[in-house]
């Protein structure tokens, strides 16, 4: 629809109703679980985050940090703020968190922000005036042998300082203060992969949401073969985020495998080389297809990472095909391998990748592992399981007990139903480490998904 307004012709969008795969997925949704009301989050959050301030001052004194500082500047969020302060918005031009080892049992926690809060005061004392008055009189104060900030780190949480902000500490501390100055990057990345009893709760929670939406997302609530496209599948993830109060942290995909496929259908994907690319939006969802989600929800300052697979069954089928079932059983079978004969708290992450490909090869099965920290964020920071390298998480490093973990892998298998065509069975949960190894939040998958 066109209108004319001061002899300019607008066009008016209509706004779009709910689609027939949205209503009926809606509808198969009515009684499910959902991410607690904002004011619960912050209660919860806010009671985690006493007893995570009990970890810095250890922490600091591990990595030889006498001072910490934590800056936010405007339009240029640092996601630590939101794991070492009240999760609230911060939006001056720049709010300051300080953290001091004076060399007794406590840990000296200071905050100089543009828009001071009530809230603020339990967890920091706060420092009133300009941010040179304040920053140089704890400075003189204390006297730091070592200033942590984040810098020189090898990941983008670990280096988000600004130059223009260390040039204003170098000018507003003396030059001399510069040769104090420490990359925090090895503190930021112990922190971030640390995890505390009561985060458990939470985290299991928000894995149980995202398996949810993964499971409706695969299945005829959402999906009519012949009909619906992977870019219907894509939106109705995206809106079910949202109806179920939560956000993501990258765009949901979806893999489409047939067994006489094109172009459009297979592509490449740079964490799985081998593997079938996200398909096109366009792509209609017929039967006989192979399909695969990857997604994941963001909610109470944590991040999960989902995959699932699924088949359409072709008319007269009531289960997969037999070739697909063991395609199947081989990503079990190597997530056994990464997850309980091959992990233990301590051990290189390089050589639990190289023990269970040994596995794989032992059997004869075709793999690839490419699992990584999650937490805080959904790429996070400490040890991954990389059966070409270190991944995120770097070579050699020690698996942490306690960590969260997304065991992400692949298993290509020749199925004889599909004239010996390799199908790939990709797979993602979550996890965390105890000593007989990793543990699901929710429990794996074992069946295909049916789309009937």
């Amino acid at each position: 629809m066109n209108v004319v307004l001061c002899g300019l012709a607008l066009t008016v969008l209509a706004w779009p109703g709910p689609t027939t795969t949205n209503v009926a997925a809606q509808k198969a949704a009515a009684s499910t679980t959902r991410v607690p009301d904002w004011s619960e989050q912050l209660t919860i959050r806010e009671r985690l985050l006493i007893d995570r301030h009990k970890l810095i001052l250890p922490m600091m004194r591990r990595h030889g940090i006498a001072m910490w500082i934590v800056v936010n500047e405007e339009f240029h969020d640092d996601p630590v703020i939101q794991t070492i302060a009240p999760p609230r918005p911060y939006v001056g031009n720049r709010d300051y968190f300080v953290f001091v080892d004076d060399g007794t049992d406590a840990l000296q926690k200071f905050a100089l922000t543009s828009y001071p809060e009530e809230n603020l005061r339990r967890f920091f004392e706060p420092i009133a005036g300009n941010a040179r008055a304040g920053l140089t009189g704890l400075y003189e104060r204390f006297k730091p042998r070592t200033i942590g900030l984040a810098i020189d780190g090898s990941r983008g949480v670990t280096r988000g300082l600004t130059q223009a902000t260390y040039l204003a500490f170098v000018e507003w501390f003396g030059p001399e203060a510069s040769s104090k100055f420490t990359s925090a990057a090895p503190l930021i990345s112990e922190y971030f992969d640390t995890r505390i009893p009561g985060e458990h709760e939470v985290y299991t929670r928000l894995v149980k949401i995202t398996d949810e939406i993964a499971r409706l997302a695969l299945s005829n609530a959402v999906i009519t073969p012949g009909k619906t496209t992977v870019g219907d599948v894509r939106r109705f993830l995206y809106d079910e985020y949202a109806r179920r109060g939560a956000g993501t942290w990258f765009q949901p995909d979806i893999r489409v495998q047939r067994q006489q496929a094109s172009d459009l259908e297979v592509g490449k994907h740079s964490a799985t080389p081998a593997a079938p690319g996200p398909a096109l939006e366009g792509i209609v969802i017929t039967r006989g297809d192979v399909l695969h989600v990857d997604m994941g929800i963001t909610a109470m300052g944590f991040s999960t990472d989902w995959q699932k697979m699924a088949y359409v069954l072709k008319p007269g089928e009531t289960d997969a095909p037999a070739g697909l079932k063991t395609a199947m059983a081989n990503t079990n079978a190597l997530q056994d391998a990464v997850m309980v004969t091959c992990s233990r708290p301590g051990k290189p992450n390089t050589e639990a990748a190289e023990c269970a490909m040994a596995e794989m090869q032992r059997r004869g099965i075709e793999a690839q592992i490419y699992s990584h920290p999650i937490g805080f964020q959904g790429h996070g920071l400490g040890a991954g399981i990389n059966s070409a390298g270190g991944g995120r998480g770097r070579a050699g490093t020690p698996l942490r007990a306690g960590s969260y973990i997304s065991i992400e892998l692949n298993t290509a298998t020749p199925v004889p139903e599909w004239g010996g065509r390799k199908v790939y069975v990709m797979m993602e949960d979550d996890a965390y480490l105890t000593d007989a190894g990793w543990k699901f939040f929710e429990p794996r998958q074992e069946r295909w998904y049916l789309i009937r």
